[in-house]
Parts: C-alpha cells; sequence; structure tokens
C-alpha cells in the first residue's frame, strides 16, 4: 500500500525485501532455516557450536556482507525507472481490475449461486474496463511523482489506516516476544526438549486461544494454502534426489576436490569449494534438504585423520553459501516463494526471470564477500579453529 501511495512499482521493492530477508536471515543462528538445522545437530553442539558461538561468527560477516550489497543494489536499479509512469487514478483501476479478474477466476461455479456471482463479478470486470478506456483518453501519460503529493497521500494513510484493535496487538506482541525468547532459551537450555517447529506451533495455538476468534474459517481462507502446497512437493523432490544419492554425490565430490589439494593449501581450497558449492546448489534446489546432506559430509571430513581440517570454518561456509545463495533463483529459498505468492494475490506478481535478473547477481557479489570473510578471518587470523 506505500508503494501504491507513493505511486512505485511494488515488485522492485518486494524483490529487494527478500534478497535482504535472505542475506540477514544468515546473520543468527534462527534466521534462516539452515541455520536451525545446523545448530540444532548434536555432533555440533558438542564441538561447541552453540547459539552464541554461530551467531557471533556470522553476524559479523552478515554486516560486511550488507555493506557491499546496499551500493551494489543501487547499482543495479540505476537505469530502472522505480516510479511508474502513468497516473495513479489509471494505475489503480488497472490494478482493481486485475485483482477483480483473479477473484472471479478463482470461484469455482459447482452451483448456482456461485456462477451468479462470477458473472456479477465479470461485468464488474468489464465496466471497469470502459471506465479505464474512457479515462485513458481524457488523462496525458505524465511522470507521476511530478504532480502527486506523497506526504499528503501518506498522511491520509496513515489517518485511514490506523491500528483499530490495540489488545490484539498487545496480544501478538507478548506472543511473539515470548516464542522468540524460547527460540533463545532453547539454544542455552539442552532440558527444554521441545523443537524449534513446535515452539512456534504452541506459539500460534495460544493466540487463537488469546484472540478468541469464534470464524475460524476465515483465517483458514488467509492460510497460503497454494504456497504451503508448493513446499510439500518441493520436499517431496529433495527427498526423491536426495534417495538418487545426487545431494551425497555433490558432497563426496566436493569432500574428494579437498583431499586432493596440498594440506597448507587445504582449508582455503575447501572453503572456498564449500561455500560456492551452496552457494549454487542452494539457488537450484532448496537449502534444507542440502544443509541435512552436507553436515555428515563435513563432518566425516574434518574427522578424516588424511584431510586434517576444523569442522567450524566449513560449518560457516556451509551456512553462508546456503543462505546466500536462496536469492539466486526464485525458488532458492522460503522467503522468495511466499513473497511471490502473496505479491500474486494481491495482483503484483513477479516472473522467475525478473527475479533472477536482480537476485543471481546479488547472490554472486555476496558470496564472493562471504568468501573473503571466511578466508580472512580463518585462514589469516586463524579464529575459531
Amino acid at each position: 500500500r506505500l508503494c501504491e501511495v507513493l505511486n512505485l512499482d511494488p515488485r522492485h521493492v518486494l524483490i529487494a525485501e527478500i534478497v535482504f530477508t535472505n542475506i540477514g536471515g544468515a546473520a543468527t543462528a534462527v534466521g534462516d532455516p539452515p541455520n536451525v538445522i545446523i545448530i540444532s545437530n548434536q555432533h555440533l553442539q558438542k564441538k561447541g557450536l552453540d547459539f552464541a558461538a554461530f551467531t557471533g561468527h556470522m553476524f559479523v560477516g552478515i554486516v560486511l556482507v550488507l555493506l557491499v550489497s546496499f551500493p551494489f543494489l543501487r547499482l543495479l536499479y540505476w537505469n530502472k525507472k522505480l516510479y511508474n509512469k502513468e497516473p495513479s487514478e489509471i494505475l489503480e483501476l488497472k490494478h482493481e481490475i486485475h485483482v477483480w479478474r483473479l477473484t472471479a477466476q478463482r470461484i469455482n461455479p459447482a452451483s448456482r449461486e456461485e456462477t451468479a456471482v462470477k458473472c456479477l463479478l465479470m461485468q464488474k470486470v468489464l465496466n471497469l474496463e470502459n471506465v479505464l478506456r474512457k479515462k485513458l483518453r481524457t488523462f496525458q501519460r505524465q511522470i507521476s511523482h511530478d504532480d502527486k503529493n506523497w506526504e499528503t497521500n501518506i498522511q491520509e494513510l496513515q489517518k485511514t489506516h490506523r491500528i483499530v484493535d490495540k489488545a490484539l496487538l498487545v496480544k501478538c506482541s507478548i506472543v511473539l516476544g515470548f516464542v522468540i525468547f524460547m527460540f533463545f532459551l532453547n539454544s542455552f537450555v539442552p532440558s527444554i526438549h521441545l523443537d524449534l517447529g513446535w515452539i512456534a506451533m504452541l506459539g500460534a495455538i495460544w493466540l487463537l486461544v488469546l484472540a478468541d476468534i469464534h470464524d475460524f474459517e476465515i483465517i483458514l481462507h488467509r492460510v497460503e494454502w497454494a504456497t504451503l502446497l508448493f513446499f510439500a512437493a518441493l520436499f517431496i523432490l529433495m527427498e526423491a534426489l536426495a534417495n538418487l544419492q545426487l545431494i551425497d554425490y555433490i558432497g563426496e565430490q566436493t569432500a574428494t576436490l579437498i583431499k586432493s589439494v596440498p594440506e597448507e593449501q587445504r582449508l582455503s581450497v575447501a572453503l572456498i569449494l564449500v561455500i560456492w558449492v551452496s552457494s549454487l546448489a542452494s539457488s537450484l534446489i532448496d537449502n534444507i534438504p542440502f544443509t541435512a546432506t552436507m553436515i555428515p559430509v563435513l563432518l566425516n571430513l574434518s574427522q578424516d585423520a588424511d584431510v586434517n581440517l576444523p569442522v567450524k570454518p566449513l560449518i560457516f561456509a556451509l551456512a553462508m553459501g546456503a543462505c546466500l545463495g536462496g536469492n539466486g533463483t526464485l525458488i532458492g529459498a522460503s522467503t522468495n516463494v511466499v513473497c511471490a505468492g502473496i505479491a500474486e494475490q494481491h495482483g503484483y506478481g513477479f516472473s522467475f526471470m525478473a527475479f533472477f535478473r536482480l537476485g543471481f547477481p546479488m547472490m554472486l557479489v555476496s558470496t564472493t564477500i562471504g568468501m573473503c570473510y571466511l578466508l580472512v578471518v580463518h585462514v589469516v587470523l586463524g579464529w575459531n579453529l
């Protein structure tokens, strides 16, 4: 809605939000699912990789990645026209037509009443299209931010969209704060026998009880079922690839390459290989099963007496590559799919290639900065060896 008020194309802002969500998610142990998998591994916990150590190491590197990513994003947007060229009235009317048409298409005319509703919606679309044609003949094309007082519109937006249920806001804040607190506490207190997923589910159930919502079907309609089904199918595909031993093959080939390098250069080559293999693989396949498969491979590699490599630098390279690699394609991370699904529902969907043109260069640059950080702190400074 803010983009509509400013007459900006929301797609550019949404893609940038996805990119920096994936980058920022790598900074903490609970910021991204691959990090949660890593920090929950009992073998890594025995080697001293706890919440504080993981977050302290990754946070510094991600700050450096952010410092480079912001100006690079500006460079990618250098020649892009972020403002819409048409007047806001025409853009809002086009968007309204698109949303009503999507709504009509989603209605399954299984009954006479549903058929009537669908016909009414399509008639509304036709009426709005007639209005749009008249306005297109009336309005002249002009740069919208030259004739639009957006500061006044934002003030009007603040007056219109105020918090209507402050009690519910307080309840949501309390539950969210408690869930985040339990995330942190779960990392420090091993006696809490709850996975992070169960903590989140219990928080959601608690909020439903506190909100005292009687019409539960409204909530079910707001769930992104199409996105959840996509994830279910994606995890089935990843499990099939795991059973075909494709991910194991990638890990074994990476380990073989590392073993073939002279010992004095082995750590440097291992960090470079792990972060780039993780980044590129996570761009094409989901980073969650890839991370779960690579952890045993890296543990076995570090325990091999002929290799003689510390496990912590390899795990940090895996985490950084898996998280930053999610920006490579639209299916690289869960954030990408969720945002694209919600944007499509609001009439601002973007294609695979539209995301790829911005996300893949950002992935290459951020992974390069992350690689340089790991090489400096582990090879040059010897941190956490």
